[in-house]
């Protein structure tokens, strides 16, 4: 309408950005309708209403100025929820004070906050890990300190045990020194439990279990008997300390061989499905 036959055509989009690994979701069922799962994926939620006719699309040789006019429809009001799930390489799982920021800090390039005390941090964080030698980036999320019964909403962790469900790998943060007077074999049993509760697809993914604070004098004992009694393989156990930095070069070298192996069986899977089926 208006001068110069204006039209909503003409006009521009809503659009509203978000980061990557937001859902759309209903907010009444919970269904899932859309995963931006990737950069410069764009859903619409909502189109715009069917537009009326102005008194150009009336005018005719025998009514150069009509007077009629149709009027437009409004557009559809709907209600979504969107639920951001962290999109990371690696899932940084432990209890509160088990030192998991202390670790992204140590191998990435950001600075959570850290402290001496239970569940510093309240939100997850996300570090990115410049592996040069790989020619690689890794990122790293870390989320709030689990306890046990985190499935059944307790504690802080509950809250992001979604984010850990988009990670390739997962790296049990396991405080070997016993701090908060539980020991590191029950923290690795309950951590698993959790996360196999919260979600069965979590129970499947490949992991890794970094033992951490050995700059403490009991945690060798702690270790040998972690050894013993967790029946993993030794290749998946990686003794670390942050507070001096041993063993981090290790664990990242693992954590570098184990995202090549994942992300080459995503791609051969990918592969497969994209390949004709004959007849």
């Amino acid at each position: 309408g208006q001068g110069k036959q204006k039209t909503g055509h003409q006009g521009k989009d809503r659009v509203v950005t978000v980061p990557v690994g937001t859902l759309v979701k209903d907010p009444y069922s919970g269904r899932v309708i859309y995963d931006l799962d990737t950069e410069g994926k764009r859903y619409i939620l909502a189109d715009g209403g069917k537009g009326g006719r102005g008194n150009f699309h009336f005018k005719s040789n025998t009514n150069r100025a009509p007077r009629i006019s149709e009027p437009g429809e409004e557009g559809p009001e709907i209600e979504y929820d969107l639920e951001l799930k962290l999109i990371a390489d690696v899932g940084l799982v432990g209890f509160p004070n088990a030192g998991k920021t202390t670790l992204l800090s140590k191998t990435c390039a950001c600075r959570p906050k850290i402290a001496s005390y239970p569940f510093t941090t309240l939100h997850p964080n996300l570090g990115v890990l410049e592996e040069y030698a790989y020619k690689r980036t890794i990122k790293i999320a870390d989320v709030p300190g689990l306890i046990e019964g985190a499935h059944e909403n307790r504690g802080l962790g509950h809250q992001f045990l979604r984010h850990i469900e988009r990670t390739r790998v997962i790296l049990y943060v396991i405080d070997m020194a016993g701090s908060d007077g539980r020991g590191p074999l029950e923290d690795f049993q309950v951590l698993k439990q959790e996360l196999t509760m919260h979600d069965q697809a979590l129970a499947r993914k490949p992991f890794m279990v970094a033992c951490n604070k050995m700059d403490i004098a009991e945690s060798q004992e702690q270790l040998d008997r972690f050894f013993e009694k967790c029946g993993l393989p030794r290749e998946l156990i990686f003794p670390i300390s942050c507070a001096d930095d041993k063993g981090l070069k290790a664990l990242t070298e693992a954590l570098v061989a184990a995202l090549d192996k994942v992300m080459s069986a995503e791609k051969a899977d990918s592969t497969s499905k994209q390949e004709p089926v004959d007849g």
